[in-house]
């Protein structure tokens, strides 16, 4: 029969154990996820967002894509109406800058590096972007009333001109979502999450 003593060493473990897993999920970085789709409905990649100490780290794969550059960016809502998408609105730009990483006065928070598309049609793009955050109370949250979304383009981002660096019409679209922190997060590696 179990003495007072060892029932309080017994709650003791257990409200140790329930600290730890609460660390676990609530110091994992928060993260998000983009499901990409065609003008047809059809999955053409994945996004994988985490907040990073200089930023938010933003890694996309795609496939079936037509291969060359490709202009990429955070769009200011997070609705993706096909086929042209513009309901994903203009690039998400919370400071009022000029388009263009390569421009005076630029560039808004949603610019990217151009994706590279291989012969494949697959392509990957890794960059981590200081001028937006996943805190939901910031001004530059990519969790704001009307959401964001990452959208693709037909042609390379000529990285200057306004206000989309002549990329071309929308090809891809998805909205950015939440998916984090959570237990899972903390136990099970990123590839057992999809």
């Amino acid at each position: 029969m179990p003495t007072g003593r060892n029932i309080g060493i017994i709650l003791l473990i257990v409200g140790v154990v329930l600290v730890m897993l609460t660390c676990i999920v609530f110091l994992q970085p928060q993260r998000a996820a983009v499901e990409l789709r065609n003008a047809e409905g059809q999955t053409v990649g994945h996004a994988d967002i985490s907040q990073q100490t200089e930023g938010v780290r933003i890694t996309v794969n795609v496939k079936g894509l037509t291969p060359g550059m490709h202009g990429i960016h955070i769009h200011a809502v997070s609705t993706c109406s096909p086929p042209n998408f513009t309901s994903a609105g203009g690039h998400y730009n919370p400071e009022g800058k000029k388009h263009g990483m390569n421009k005076t006065g630029g560039p808004h928070a949603g610019d990217m590096p151009n994706l590279v598309v291989g012969p494949d049609g697959t392509g990957a793009l890794d960059y981590i972007n200081p001028r937006v955050t996943l805190a939901p109370e910031a001004a530059n949250s990519l969790f704001k009333v009307n959401g964001t979304s990452l959208v693709i383009h037909a042609k390379a981002d000529d990285e200057v001109t306004d206000p989309s660096g002549n990329s071309g019409p929308r090809i891809a679209c998805g909205p950015i979502v939440k998916a984090g922190p959570s237990l899972a997060y903390g136990l099970l590696p990123p590839s057992y999450l999809r």
